[in-house]
């Protein structure tokens, strides 16, 4: 029996998706006033292209839910991507926030939070020197400006499978290690010229970033310690710390893109495994939600920008560094109690403890019926993996990526309450979650794949 199968799927949908359209009147009504001033009647697109069924304006939340304009409330296990592990309404985060903000959001100078923040995750990761950006992908934008002004050089490697943000260098596919073949953009909109730098080579795969690095061209390394955006791929044992010293070797730096595995582990999987990195970025859920992104350095680059500070009363140019609201006492502000308050190592004990709980659940469910799958997990992450093994690369990761069974899954659970992750992802545990939140989501999920089976 093929679960995937479109045609099992496809009535299910069509039926799922109409009573979906009829729960959300006001929401759609909005949808049509926004279309006369937004594209797709969304601020920002991804707000609409992440899913198959139309948005939801969203009225408010607390806890672990959230609630749109018709009144509907949705358990999130997709966390705004990640960038939203506190939860909604009163908490310590947005106390912090509501009080920074009454006094005053940006000075373009520093806060004293800055301090408690660089401190809290230089303990955590082991980076000793911090710098502040609005954006996971602009604090990627400066790490390779730093490495190509360190090195004196301007290639890129990165991974296939692989997301750093909206950024011209990274939208890129292809590009042989040998450099006979460049890369090219992998979206619209972006330069051919901005992507020529850039070499994408094979995760969990030593031999292809050797070969990569072998012409001495290498700037910056750039990769996530676990690719999150094509479902899950683990590192093999090993091949962190191994890329770490062929890079090391040919004179490139280092950098691990945690913006996504922070939320993964205390510290992150470089506070987790003792990974070493000349440079860590870091957005999305350490800000809880507010725009913020970072990056942690070794001293060596923390004393090169020292050097190389780009200023208009200096003759030389520097390194093209910093942004008018980075670093702003509001986001900082959110920071600190973020990770003071919220993302402690005993919170975090417990929500890698109900993501066991989540991937036990899904496990029981794929055993019930004998399917070759199984279950993702890290922490407190997880979700349906669509084949009997873990994949180890971008292409095995695919399989798991499947449009039907995921628009379904998504619509189907949104009408019981439950707001799915996005399909490059899996559902999340947040701080805000609770046993009975998980439960419920194993226990719809569990419907689903009867009315599949049976249907």
């Amino acid at each position: 029996m093929d679960l995937l199968d479109k045609e099992r799927l496809a009535p299910l949908y069509a039926r799922e998706l109409a009573r979906f359209h009829a729960r959300i009147p006001k929401s759609m009504a909005a949808r049509e006033v926004a279309r006369r001033f937004m594209p797709d009647g969304v601020p920002m697109s991804w707000m609409s292209a992440f899913f198959s069924h139309p948005p939801v304006f969203v009225d408010g939340g607390e806890g672990s839910v959230f609630r749109d304009i018709d009144g509907n409330e949705f358990v999130d296990f997709n966390l705004a991507d990640l960038s939203n592990t506190v939860g909604y309404g009163k908490n310590a985060v947005s106390r912090a926030l509501a009080d920074c903000a009454a006094r005053g959001i940006q000075y373009l100078q520093p806060s004293m939070d800055a301090i408690n923040v660089s401190a809290a995750l230089a303990a955590r990761t082991g980076m000793p020197f911090w710098q502040y950006t609005g954006t996971a992908s602009a604090a990627n934008i400066e790490a390779i400006r730093i490495a190509r002004a360190y090195t004196r050089r301007d290639k890129v490697v990165l991974f296939t499978g692989k997301y750093h943000g909206h950024i011209d260098t990274t939208l890129a596919k292809g590009g042989s290690p040998e450099g006979n073949e460049p890369a090219r953009p992998s979206s619209m909109g972006v330069s051919a010229r901005a992507t020529a730098d850039a070499v994408n080579v094979a995760f969990n795969d030593l031999d292809h970033l050797k070969a990569a690095l072998g012409k001495g061209d290498v700037a910056l390394v750039l990769i996530e310690p676990a690719l999150t955006n094509c479902s899950l791929v683990l590192p093999d044992p090993g091949f962190l710390e191994g890329a770490f010293e062929l890079t090391s070797a040919a004179g490139a730096l280092f950098a691990l893109d945690e913006t996504h595995t922070l939320q993964m582990a205390y510290g992150g999987l470089i506070g987790e495994r003792g990974l070493k990195a000349d440079i860590l970025t870091l957005g999305k859920g350490f800000g809880a939600g507010v725009s913020l992104g970072a990056y942690g350095l070794t001293p060596k680059l923390a004393r090169f920008i020292d050097q190389h500070q780009d200023s208009d009363t200096v003759p030389e140019p520097g390194i093209a560094l910093g942004g008018t609201t980075y670093g702003n006492a509001l986001s900082m502000a959110g920071a600190r109690a973020m990770l003071d308050e919220v993302a402690t190592p005993e919170a975090h004990t417990r929500i890698a403890k109900l993501g066991a709980r989540l991937a036990d659940g899904l496990d029981a469910i794929i055993a019930k019926y004998d399917l070759p799958w199984r279950a993702f997990r890290y922490g407190p992450r997880s979700g349906f993996c669509l084949t009997p093994s873990l994949p180890r690369t971008y292409v095995q990761a695919l399989r798991s990526v499947h449009a039907d069974f995921y628009n379904l899954r998504h619509t189907y659970l949104a009408n019981r309450g439950i707001w799915d992750a996005i399909v490059s992802a899996g559902p999340q545990v947040s701080f805000a979650h609770t046993e009975q939140d998980v439960d419920c989501y194993i226990e719809v999920c569990a419907e689903l794949i009867d009315e599949i089976a049976t249907g």
